[in-house]
């Protein structure tokens, strides 16, 4: 069937099939928030997926047996998008344009401290939020640091 993604069954599931990138595991809560609905018709729940963080591989979740590609999220994926309007951190909207004039302005400080205020409020849905299913303040920490 056109458009189903699956592989035959691995040893090695922590590996992402296509480039070989250790995955992250992530949460089912994750995968059924993100996935467009014809993905996620298609999504086998018993399974345990992982996240491919290679920004070079268009695999953003896979299992034993199943991928699911960019194509097949309903958000642009921070690692796998380039575009300055991509979010870094999905719970408040902070986009890379928005880190990089906030690193321009050597204001990075200042917004790392306001989304931690925002995670310490108890704010952050990051699990359906974010395509890593964890908190995306890792994200926007690494980009602001010196190039």
């Amino acid at each position: 069937m056109p458009g189903i993604h699956t592989l035959p069954e691995r040893s090695d599931v922590t590996m992402c099939p296509v480039t070989h990138t250790p995955g992250q595991p992530v949460k089912l809560v994750t995968l059924k928030a993100l996935l467009r609905p014809q993905a996620l018709q298609r999504l086998s729940p018993a399974e345990a997926f992982q996240f491919c963080p290679d920004h070079l591989c268009d695999v953003v979740y896979f299992s034993p047996t199943q991928v699911f590609r960019v194509s097949d999220v309903k958000v642009p994926v921070f690692q796998k998008n380039d575009d300055s309007q991509t979010p870094a951190c999905y719970c408040f909207g902070i986009t890379r344009e928005e880190m990089q004039e906030a690193r321009d302005a050597s204001m990075g400080a200042e917004l790392i401290a306001r989304i931690k205020l925002h995670i310490q409020a108890g704010r952050c849905g990051c699990e359906v939020n974010n395509p890593q299913g964890r908190c995306c303040l890792g994200n926007v920490t690494l980009a602001m640091q010196p190039s």
